[in-house]
């Protein structure tokens, strides 16, 4: 249970809840306990009278007796301080718990930005400039969740998603080209351009029929030419719409090479922005991930080794190098035997530690109730032997596993998982 309070009473130490969509706010959560006076700052400058308070989970020694008068007499008092402490198993229950309320809030978070990405795209034709700011918005939010505290970003892979394809591509180009970019210490202005570019880079789609959106081998010449003309119809929209000429040469540079082999130019590494080749690099990667396709798709794993052994010409080699280091050899989503024999998948990188993920483990003694989430740097004597298709798990391993048809990912602050094997 909790108590509403005016913005005006809010202090340092009060549990509170923002009763707002995750883009209406800059916080990472939207249930956070305040720890300084710029975050009660930021809260009142939502145009909110009141937000609820939870004052089981605040500083008691910041409330006051108005607040405490304030609160509904059938909210349950604070639990008292158990003069036990938490053992291991409880320790790990709670940190397990953490980790999948996080996953849901990440995949809710996910699905809210693909359906704004969905009615940008949906306005760009009839209302181009109000779909300008309202990408501009979109970009600005994912930034302010990736900026805003102290707190280490993880990488995470998300469940199977529903919805529109193309936004889910999208946001996965954008999220990975601006974490990438942050790591890399990018300034404000040319973060906002290169993820406003990658929200937008297939924004000439658009105008092509269905069939023609997701490149095919089969493509017949004529085919080929109409589905390579999606560059020139962006650059021409998103010139309607007023974009930066930042965000423009993202979307007439996202299928440039390096080694001068991409379209519609042909251009070399020496004429690209780096914006350009951040979005081409990651676009590519998440193409062979989630190809046209579903037979055809790489593991993570697979798709950055063809891409580092095979390709590595084709893009910048330092960029393409700090994208690896950043997901990791094993990236999320990348099903992988462990050097006891169990399975696992990847669920979780923090581009700090990119060697040590966080996987989940399929344990036969275990039931699908207890899911096992192991982190690797917390263990010594536990490593990822190697990388597997998910078609080569057993029945059992893969039922519990349940490996991504389609992979989407998203970020969110770090959560100590318990090192327990």
């Amino acid at each position: 249970m909790t108590a509403k309070v005016p913005v005006e009473d809010l202090r340092v130490g009060m549990f509170i809840h923002l009763d707002l969509g995750w883009m209406s706010h800059p916080f990472p959560l939207s249930s956070f306990k305040i720890s300084s006076q710029e975050q009660i700052d930021t809260v009142r400058s939502l145009g909110l009278s009141h937000v609820r308070w939870d004052a089981a989970r605040s500083d008691t020694v910041h409330t006051t007796p108005e607040l405490v008068a304030a609160t509904p007499i059938d909210m349950p008092a604070p639990a008292a301080v158990s003069a036990e402490p938490e053992t291991p198993g409880q320790r790990q229950a709670k940190a397990l718990a953490a980790q999948e309320t996080t996953q849901r809030l990440c995949e809710k978070q996910f699905g809210e930005a693909c359906r704004a990405l969905k009615q940008i795209n949906d306005q760009a034709l009839t209302a181009p400039q109000a779909a300008r700011d309202s990408s501009h918005q979109l970009t600005r939010a994912l930034l302010d969740k990736m900026l805003i505290g102290d707190a280490e970003l993880c990488l995470r892979v998300l469940g199977d998603t529903s919805g529109d394809r193309g936004s889910a591509h999208a946001m996965n180009v954008s999220v990975l080209s601006l974490l990438l970019a942050k790591h890399l210490g990018w300034p404000d202005h040319e973060l906002m351009d290169l993820g406003t570019g990658a929200l937008l880079h297939d924004i000439g789609k658009l105008n092509l029929p269905d069939r023609l959106r997701w490149q095919q081998d089969n493509f017949t010449t004529a085919e080929q030419s109409l589905y390579r003309d999606h560059v020139a119809q962006g650059i021409a929209l998103g010139r309607r719409m007023g974009l930066t000429a930042g965000s423009l040469l993202v979307l007439a540079q996202h299928h440039e090479m390096a080694d001068g082999s991409g379209f519609p130019s042909g251009c070399p590494q020496e004429r690209m922005t780096q914006a350009a080749r951040i979005v081409s690099m990651v676009n590519h990667y998440d193409k062979l991930c989630n190809p046209a396709t579903p037979s055809m798709a790489l593991t993570p794993h697979e798709a950055l080794s063809r891409m580092f052994a095979q390709s590595r010409t084709r893009f910048d080699i330092s960029l393409l190098n700090a994208f690896i280091r950043m997901m990791g050899i094993y990236p999320p989503g990348s099903v992988v035997q462990l050097s006891d024999e169990r399975f696992a998948i990847v669920m979780t990188v923090n581009a700090q530690r990119p060697l040590k993920p966080t996987v989940l483990v399929h344990d036969p003694r275990a039931s699908r109730q207890d899911r096992l989430h192991l982190n690797l740097e917390g263990v010594t004597d536990i490593g990822i032997r190697r990388n597997l298709k998910p078609d080569q798990l057993p029945v059992k391993t893969a039922e519990f596993l349940a490996p991504r048809q389609r992979l989407s990912y998203f970020f969110g602050a770090d959560i100590n998982t318990p090192h327990a094997a």
